[in-house]
């Protein structure tokens, strides 16, 4: 009767460890659940500014590519004046990057106007 009585707490305590197990990883499901619906509000709630950010930075590409096909500049010799590669001034125009401070000054200075001017055309609608 020990014997059995002695598999019974065996039991009992495996069945409670089973148990907590159980609690602990539905605890970190919720919690998880719980992190991802707040990364989803944070989200939802910044569209207005990812809208805004997505503007600007295609409209400075128009911006550039239009002073550029202004002045009849390809995009190789604007590439040679700034010291760049064809392919970075593509991607200005293109609005996959910007162009650093610098760039963007030298861009101004070779479409002979002010960097205000030059980012003056820039909407933000």
């Amino acid at each position: 009767m020990q014997a059995f009585d002695n598999f019974m707490m065996r039991t009992d305590i495996i069945v409670t460890i089973v148990l907590i197990v159980y609690a602990a990883l539905w605890i970190v499901f919720f919690y998880i659940v719980y992190l991802v619906i707040k990364a989803l509000k944070v989200y939802i709630r910044s569209k207005e500014v990812r809208q805004e950010m997505a503007v600007v930075k295609k409209t400075l590409g128009e911006t550039i590519k239009a002073y550029r096909m202004e002045r009849n500049m390809t995009q190789e010799f604007v590439a040679e004046s700034l010291g760049v590669s064809r392919q970075a001034v593509s991607k200005w125009e293109m609005g996959t990057s910007d162009p650093s401070t610098s760039n963007l000054l030298a861009l101004a200075k070779l479409y002979g106007v002010s960097a205000e001017e030059l980012l003056g055309c820039i909407k933000t609608e």
